[in-house]
Parts: structure tokens; C-alpha cells; sequence
């Protein structure tokens, strides 16, 4: 028997998988993506049908050299990374990498998926190959160029217009939208007064209580009590019409049953371990990462958990019998339903993965594996584990019951309470609740009979108010997403991580709340490209890629089409759009002092105040908000304030004036010609005299101790020698040099320090450095393989029967800038190996 190499993505699936295929396979790790598009302007290309150039990814540039290595001592190659589009993707550009190096010729190539890395999941996968995925390679395909073509053309026009660092997404800038109109729904909520009148009532010496439902006849609604003095009128009234008790009008006795939820798809796990575990949408899919890949159990590492990235609810027979014989063993017979439960998936096209996310085998039990796994991975897979065998038991049945009393005059109350019966599926787990959701009250009334009277014991009014909508946490956001189509599962906490990273929202208190610069460019975006952070128009181009990755649809038109009236209207924006516009500036009142209108708007170092305009003689004031301040709220006297700077506070010892003020760095006490900065908890409205002392002494304290000998010279630039970050070195401000080995900085004189400042080179600008730093990162092989699409089109060539067996056919459609690889590869691979 040969040797045969395998990839995966990461090292842990290599370890676990070597284990169980045994000596005659090697088994690589490519660390994730290996080829991605050049990081500039015309990487994808719109006139040559988005031609795509590019590049290996520098940091993995050693990867591929070892998966290329390794090949020449094998005799074919099994592409098993992970069963999705992205995994898809992963294999293609690796077999481009590999096929452009020409050491393919010679080589078979096999995809191999699985959903579950078992042994017999494994040893399934490897014998029964498949090829390379058009149709999903297309959609990944799709998605990377909409995503660069959205990102390098939105995210130039955010720089110029309002400031740089700014970037625009396809399903971010959505999902900024919802976040931002959540917050202002909030703001522009007024809370409203109303009160409420419970009976309390007695039955059996079981005292329970009876909420007030019609006043005088009259159905009451939730505001019709409406202030204390009206709550006390009603009371009155209340316990002169009962007279000392209330009479049973009505019972109604039901039995209620309560089904179980479907076993977790990606989304389901994020929002429930968000709701019960605290966890982010990023922390979950790690911890699931790594309960998928394996975990040592003591005989090596065993993959715990099937693959986390799907939108089925589906699950294999194999797994159900081994539930529901768990099930029976455990909780009894008559917890295990007639037939097994089965639960549709919502999704048309189920993320491509066959499964929900479940435990490999229900028989590991959490208990019995919590000495080998770290916490959070106990208590995530608990959670898994507890969720999938819950969905094969039987329903729970609840015991309800509701009475109506009659306390004279046509008031009536109504008293609830429902107890469990048979807890079912309840005694292994119960699903978490969002906002604005609440668990039926679990208590049961007294035994009662109809035209029974009751004692009457108070009337409690109740003052309420009525609350605005919660703001999204991480679970209700990617339940809000998920419901209208915007991103897919696997793309949630990325759009989260983004949001956050470019400080366009805050997570306070597990809420998001949306920043002065995401509230900007929310208003440009929702302002100048409607159409693009629409939530249908989002969920339409999700749908688009779903379609391709079917087969339905081809997708150079889908992008051609999306191109089109986009690129057309960047331009125009770009043209028509004002810096001031964009930056939306809002008046808030006149300065009584000068007569000149105060604004405030966003700046390229955050937002400000302004006094007066650019059209003004004299030029405008400015002043920068505080922390806590936002646009949209700061009131006119709360922005006047912010001119109180700078702040005299007095003098130092040597009699020079110390202020407070904020700069472009952030607030600092100056002190004659030299600055302080304030620290974090310092604020320069509110900052003593004795405290910037303080702060003053401790800053030439440290500079005391940094410079270790200091040369005056008449008519040229100090010298100094200081202590830094690396060791002692020499500068005079425009030179740094180094200090000479076995020198003693204290001994060193300034001809010395002369003659190392001259031969050392002159300080690079930062954007200088920056530029040489990421030209020397990328290695010369990184530019390549590049693709060079060719104008024609070429009808694809007839498969081989295998493959015409294994894959889709093309349906009469071109096949667009696809280099054909020989008779004898597509022999091998069973695909059409494509150069884009």
C-alpha cells in the first residue's frame, strides 16, 4: 500500500484524524485559508468578468511549502477540510497552488467530507470520495468578490468623506442598521404611567392572588387606570362593591403539553449559549471548534460533537436509536415517545451541512468526561448533550387551570396557575428565554367550585410603567439577523468581532449600543445606499448565493448584476456628497456670548462641539466631547461647558501657569511650554492644581531618570543618551543610533555620540515605515499564483463518466475564465480545475 497525504485545516483535526487512519496516511494542517485576493485596488475585476488575482497568505506561506513537500513522497492527496462552502474553498486553493507547481500530474486527488470526525466517520469519508464542489466553490467565490468589491469601494468613499480608519461591509453595515434604529426607537420612547388592582383572596387557607380584569363591566385596557389618584378611587370603589369577599363565576380546567426544541443548528447554539453560559458568539464557536477536532479522552483524541456550522435540525438514525435507548435506560420507558421526533430545517439550503449540532455519541455522558475537558468545554458540550437527548423525549404536560370571580357591580378578576404534571423532556432541559418572553407561572390554585365565595382580604393597586424595547444583546441579535436573512450562521460573530473592533457599537452590560462614528455612518449609508443596507435586498443576495451553491444560479451574472447600479452610484456619491453632509452636522442653539450657532459634528478625532462656521470672519471654536457625551443627546448648556477650556488652574512652584485642556491625543495639563497628559480617571474640567502637581512631578520624575547624559550645543539639536524600551541609545530628534557594545553609557562623550548619530540613519515617518514593514512581510512567492483570466469563454469539455457520475452538470452554461486542465487531470481529480 502507498502513502497517502491528507489535509485538514488545523493541526488538532490532523492529530485526531492521524490517529485513526493509521501509518500509511500523513495528515497536514493548511491553518485555515491558504490563498486569498491581494490586499489592493483590481483584485477583482469587474470588466474581465471579476477576474480574481492572488496571493498565498504570508503567514501560511510555510504551510503550503510543507503540504507541497510532503506531496512528492505521496502517492495521491485527499482534500478534508471542512464540508462547507469556506472548507470548499480551502481545498480549491490548495489544489490551484499544488496544480500551478505542476505536481499534480501524476497525482490522484480526492475530496473526502465528513461531519463528524469518529473513526468510522473518517474511515467512511476516505473510501468513498467525492470531487471538488463547483457549484460550492462558485458561491464562496461570490461571496469573497462582493464582500472586496463592497469593502474597496464603500470603505475609500467613508475616508474621504467623513474619516479614515472607516470601512463599510455587505452584512455589517446591515447589522450596524438594526442596532442603531433599536437605539433610537429608545430614545424616542416616552414612558407612560399605568396601575394595576389585584384581589387578595383566600381558598382552603391558601391564600393566592386575582388580577383585575373588567371595571363596572367594562373590559379594561392597560391604560386605563392611569395615575395614583385614579389607582385609589378604583380601590375604593373596589372593596365597596365586594363587600368583604368574591364569588367563583368560572373555572376552566385544561391540560397543556409543551414540546421540546429541535437539537441545536449553529445559530440556536450561539443565542442559547449566550443565554445561559454568558458566552459570545466568538467564544462559542472556539469552544466548539475544539470539542469538534477532538478531545483526549485518555486513548487519544476523540471529536466530541459533529460539525458546528450547519442550519439542519436534522438527525441520523443511528444517532436518534442511541438517544432514545439512552433515554429509556436513564429516565424510563415511558420518556421515550411511540416514534422518533423529527424536526424540519427552515433553511432552504441547510448551510450544507446533513445534521444539528450533536454529541457523537449520546453515550458520553458529561459527567463522566468533565475531568478531562476545561470548563467552558464541559459546559458547552452539557449543554449539547442536554439539548439533543431532550428533543427525543416525550412532551411535558402541565396541569392548568383559570378562575373567574365576581366581586359585585360587573368587576371581575382572573386567577391563573399551571403545575407540571409529567415534566417529560423538562427533567433533562429547558429552553432559554429572550426578552419580553416569560415562563408561564408554575403554581397551581386551590380546589375550588363554581358560586363558591372566597374571602376578599385586600385590593393592591400597582404603579407601572410602561419600558422601551431592550437593546440587543449577542443572542437576540443573531436571533434578529438569522429572521431576516442577513449573513448565515458561521458569519455571526465575525460581524459581531467587526462592529466591535471598529468601534461602530460598545457591548455594555452584554448590550450593544451604538458609538457616535457607528451612528454616522449608519446615517450616511441608510441616507446615500439605501437599496445596500436593506434588510430584504441583504437577505435577496444571501438567497442569490445560496442558489449558486445549488446550482440554480451561475455566478458571474449575480455579480454583474449587484455591480452594475452599485459601482454607478459610488461614483455619483462620490461626486455629489459633500464633506459636510456626510458628516451631519446638528445645529443645537446660539451662543448667547457670541450670537453664533453651536453644532456638533464628527471630527477626525472624534466628535465635537463647534461655535460659529468656516464662513465666519472670525474662525470657529471647537472643543471635543466628553466621554459619555453623544451626538445626538448633548444638549446646548452641556455643549457651552466644553468651551470653559483651557482651565487656569495656577502656578507651578518655578511660577509657571498650569492648565487643563483637550488636545488631539486627549486631555493634558500644560505647564509654561511642556505637557502632561491626564490619565484615565482624570478629568480637565474638574482636575486641582495640587492633583496636575501630581502628574507634573511624576512625569519629570521619569524623564529624569530616562536621560542618562544630555549635550547642550550652541545652534544644533541637543544629544542625549536614554534609557528605552530595547536598552540605552542615542539621539539628537532626528537620529537614533545605538549604543556600542561593552560601551558604558555613563562614560560616553559627545564626539563619540557625534560620530554614532552621523553614521546611523535619518527617523522614517510612520506611514513610511508602515509601508517598508508590509512590503519586507511579503515574500516574494506570496505574489504568486495569480490568475491571468482569459477574455474568450470555453464551453466546458465532457466529463469523464466518473465524473459526469460525481458532479453537476454545467447545464449548457460557460464556464467563464476557467484554465481546462488536461484529458489525463481530469482524470484524476474528477473536476474542472478553474483559473479565475
Amino acid at each position: 500500500m502507498g502513502k497517502h497525504l491528507v489535509i485538514v485545516e488545523s493541526p488538532a483535526k490532523a492529530k485526531t484524524i492521524k490517529k485513526y487512519l493509521g501509518k500509511d496516511f500523513e495528515v497536514l494542517a493548511s491553518y485555515g485559508h491558504v490563498r486569498d485576493l491581494v490586499p489592493k485596488e483590481g483584485a477583482v475585476d469587474p470588466e474581465r468578468d471579476f477576474a480574481m488575482q492572488y496571493e498565498i497568505i504570508p503567514r501560511n506561506l510555510k504551510h503550503v511549502e510543507a503540504i507541497s513537500k510532503a506531496l512528492k513522497q505521496a502517492d495521491d492527496l485527499f482534500l478534508a477540510t471542512d464540508p462547507d462552502r469556506e472548507g470548499e474553498a480551502i481545498s480549491w486553493h490548495l489544489y490551484e497552488i499544488l496544480r500551478e507547481r505542476g505536481q499534480l500530474k501524476d497525482k490522484p486527488v480526492h475530496r473526502v467530507a465528513f461531519y463528524e470526525i469518529t473513526r468510522q466517520a473518517v474511515n467512511e469519508a476516505i473510501s468513498n470520495p467525492r470531487t471538488l464542489s463547483n457549484d460550492l466553490i462558485d458561491a464562496q467565490q461570490a461571496r469573497r468578490a462582493l464582500d472586496y468589491l463592497v469593502g474597496f469601494n464603500l470603505s475609500p468613499l467613508l475616508w474621504r468623506k467623513i474619516r479614515r480608519g472607516l470601512s463599510a461591509g455587505r452584512v455589517q453595515s446591515p447589522a450596524l442598521r438594526m442596532i442603531v434604529e433599536r437605539e433610537e426607537e429608545i430614545e424616542r420612547f416616552v414612558r407612560q404611567e399605568y396601575w394595576t388592582a389585584d384581589a387578595k383572596v383566600a381558598c382552603a387557607d391558601t391564600p393566592f392572588n386575582a388580577r383585575l380584569t373588567h371595571l363596572q363591566g367594562r373590559k379594561l385596557s392597560q391604560f386605563d387606570i392611569g395615575d395614583a389618584e385614579n389607582a385609589a378611587q378604583t380601590r375604593t370603589a373596589l372593596l365597596a362593591a365586594a363587600e368583604g369577599r368574591l364569588t367563583v363565576a368560572k373555572l376552566e380546567k385544561k391540560q397543556r403539553k409543551r414540546n421540546p426544541a429541535p437539537p441545536f443548528t449553529t445559530s440556536t447554539l450561539q443565542q442559547e449559549a449566550a443565554r445561559k453560559l454568558g458566552f459570545t458568539t466568538r467564544r462559542t464557536m472556539q469552544v466548539a471548534q475544539n470539542l469538534y477536532e477532538g478531545i483526549d479522552l485518555g486513548a487519544g483524541p476523540v471529536g466530541l460533537i459533529t460539525y458546528m456550522r450547519t442550519d439542519s435540525v436534522n438527525l441520523a438514525d443511528e444517532a436518534i436509536g442511541e438517544i432514545r435507548a439512552l433515554i429509556s435506560e436513564r429516565y424510563g420507558k415511558d420518556a421515550v415517545p411511540a416514534t422518533p421526533n423529527r424536526y424540519r430545517t427552515k433553511s432552504k439550503n441547510a448551510q450544507e451541512a446533513h445534521e444539528a449540532v450533536r454529541p457523537t455519541s449520546a453515550a458520553r455522558l458529561p459527567d463522566e468526561l468533565k475531568s478531562r475537558l476545561s470548563q467552558d468545554q464541559f459546559r458547552l458540550y452539557e449543554l449539547i448533550w442536554k439539548r439533543t437527548v431532550a428533543s427525543q423525549m416525550i412532551h411535558a404536560t402541565l396541569d392548568t387551570v383559570s378562575a373567574d370571580l365576581e366581586g359585585g357591580e360587573g368587576n371581575l378578576y382572573r386567577a391563573t396557575g399551571s403545575a407540571l404534571r409529567d415534566p417529560g423532556f423538562m427533567a433533562v432541559y429547558r429552553e432559554g428565554l429572550d426578552d419580553a418572553e416569560q415562563e408561564s407561572d408554575n403554581r397551581l390554585l386551590p380546589p375550588m367550585t363554581e358560586g363558591e365565595a372566597l374571602p376578599l382580604n385586600d385590593i393592591v393597586t400597582e404603579q407601572h410603567f410602561t419600558e422601551p424595547p431592550p437593546r440587543y444583546s449577542e443572542a437576540s441579535l443573531v436571533k434578529a439577523l438569522e429572521e431576516h436573512g442577513i449573513g448565515r450562521p458561521s458569519t455571526y460573530a465575525a460581524i459581531i468581532s467587526t462592529l466591535l473592533g471598529r468601534e461602530y457599537v460598545e457591548l455594555e452590560s452584554r448590550r450593544f449600543t451604538p458609538t457616535d462614528v457607528g451612528r454616522v455612518v449608519n446615517r450616511f449609508l441608510t441616507q446615500h445606499f439605501t437599496q445596500y443596507v436593506d434588510y430584504d435586498f441583504t437577505a435577496r443576495m444571501e438567497d442569490s448565493l445560496d442558489e449558486i451553491s445549488r446550482g440554480e444560479k451561475h455566478w458571474i451574472p449575480v455579480l454583474h448584476e449587484f455591480w452594475k447600479d452599485f459601482h454607478a452610484l459610488v461614483e455619483d456619491r462620490a461626486q455629489t456628497v459633500t464633506r459636510d453632509e456626510a458628516l451631519q452636522a446638528r445645529e443645537i442653539g446660539i451662543d448667547p456670548t457670541s450670537g453664533k450657532p453651536v453644532s456638533v459634528r464628527m471630527g477626525r478625532y472624534g466628535p465635537f462641539a463647534q461655535i460659529g462656521s468656516r464662513d465666519d470672519e472670525d474662525k470657529p471654536r471647537f472643543a471635543g466631547l466628553k466621554p459619555g457625551q453623544k451626538m445626538d443627546t448633548v444638549t446646548l448648556e452641556e455643549a457651552l461647558k466644553l468651551f470653559d477650556l483651557p482651565r487656569q488652574l495656577g502656578e507651578n512652584p518655578d511660577g509657571l501657569a498650569v492648565s487643563a485642556n483637550i488636545g488631539r491625543f486627549g486631555p493634558y495639563v500644560k505647564y509654561g511650554p511642556k505637557y502632561c497628559s491626564l490619565k484615565g480617571e482624570d478629568d480637565p474640567y474638574t482636575v486641582t492644581l495640587e492633583r496636575a502637581l501630581e502628574l507634573i512631578a511624576e512625569k519629570e520624575r521619569l524623564e529624569a531618570e530616562r536621560v542618562i547624559l544630555r549635550f547642550e550645543r550652541d545652534g544644533a539639536a541637543t544629544i542625549e543618551v536614554l534609557r528605552g524600551r530595547y536598552g540605552p541609545y542615542i539621539t539628537d530628534g532626528e537620529r537614533n543610533a545605538r549604543m556600542p557594545k561593552d560601551a558604558e553609557p555613563e562614560k560616553l562623550d559627545i564626539a563619540t555620540c557625534e560620530s554614532l548619530l552621523a553614521a546611523a540613519p535619518p527617523k522614517k515617518s510612520r506611514r513610511t515605515a508602515a509601508k517598508a514593514k508590509t512590503k519586507a512581510a511579503t515574500p516574494k512567492a506570496a505574489a504568486k499564483p495569480k490568475t491571468s483570466p482569459k477574455k474568450k469563454t470555453a464551453t466546458r469539455k465532457k466529463a469523464s463518466p466518473k465524473t459526469a457520475a460525481a458532479t453537476k452538470k454545467d447545464g449548457g452554461k460557460t464556464a467563464t475564465k476557467r484554465k481546462s486542465p488536461t484529458t489525463a487531470e481530469k482524470a484524476k481529480t474528477g473536476t474542472a480545475a478553474r483559473q479565475r
